[in-house]
């Protein structure tokens, strides 16, 4: 049998051997808790998008691979997480703080790199934009956990975070970036990237929603956070992960096969 396609075949089995065991969370998944629903739905629609990038792979142009693989690499790296967030909800009924910026912190810089990988498959993108854009995230996902975690004031390090964000929004709609995709993508490239960024715009500001709705509105009288922030807060947090990670690495296959179509024909 040829190497190639006996690897080719092991690939799923291999993503999935990967994965925490689910037994403890299928046995006590109870059928009114929606955010532990969300978990599960979220972390078999991670996994099928991963394939499903991984498998698109061979059907792009060379340039292409490489952005399609760091998809399939962000959504296996959040479906694992979600493996081990949903079971921390289930187990415990706590929102899994420390799982989950782990996952961003490998997820989002990734997510950031795509703009990146997209950009130099149209021509010689410079460092600078990468750099930026790392940055660009550590500095908003760092004092995000910082505040969630109890290690800096909540409001400050929110604060902090949407800086971080904006100059984010900046990189790719008027800085370096954003300059290189008007002036030398196609034009299918150009409808992606434009989406991609509206994205990062409105999918990314589901972020901040969620932790206003966890740590400033759901509080008691005390100021400590309720159960209702947990949900609401879990809630938001899975739905923006859907958008800004499957959604995001669809828009890029889009892209990606469109061009490799042009290419062809």
């Amino acid at each position: 049998m040829n190497l190639k396609k006996l690897l080719k075949g092991m690939a799923p089995v291999g993503l999935l051997s990967a994965l925490p065991s689910s037994a403890f969370a299928a046995a006590n998944l109870q059928s009114d808790d929606f955010v532990g629903i969300s978990f599960w739905l979220i972390s078999m629609a991670l996994m099928a998008a991963t394939v499903f990038f991984l498998w698109e792979t061979q059907s792009v142009d060379g340039k292409w691979k490489t952005s399609l693989v760091v998809s399939g690499l962000v959504t296996f790296i959040a479906a694992v997480h979600y493996f081990y967030m949903r079971d921390v909800w289930i187990a415990t009924g706590e929102t899994p703080t420390v799982y989950r910026y782990i996952d961003w912190l490998l997820t989002v810089p990734l997510l950031m790199i795509e703009f990146f990988l997209i950009l130099r498959a149209i021509g010689a993108a410079s460092g600078g934009i990468f750099w930026r854009l790392l940055i660009g995230t550590l500095v908003m996902l760092v004092p995000g956990f910082l505040g969630e975690a109890g290690y800096m004031d909540k409001t400050i390090g929110f604060v902090i975070g949407m800086l971080g964000w904006f100059y984010i929004l900046y990189e790719i709609f008027a800085g370096e970036a954003g300059q290189m995709a008007s002036e030398k993508a196609s034009p299918a490239v150009q409808s992606a990237y434009n989406t991609m960024r509206w994205v990062v715009t409105v999918g990314w500001a589901i972020y901040p929603l969620g932790y206003v709705f966890g740590y400033f509105v759901y509080v008691d009288d005390a100021g400590n956070t309720t159960a209702a922030a947990s949900q609401a807060l879990n809630i938001i947090y899975n739905l923006a992960d859907v958008v800004n990670k499957i959604a995001f690495g669809l828009l890029i296959w889009y892209a990606a096969t469109s061009e490799s179509k042009e290419a062809t024909a």
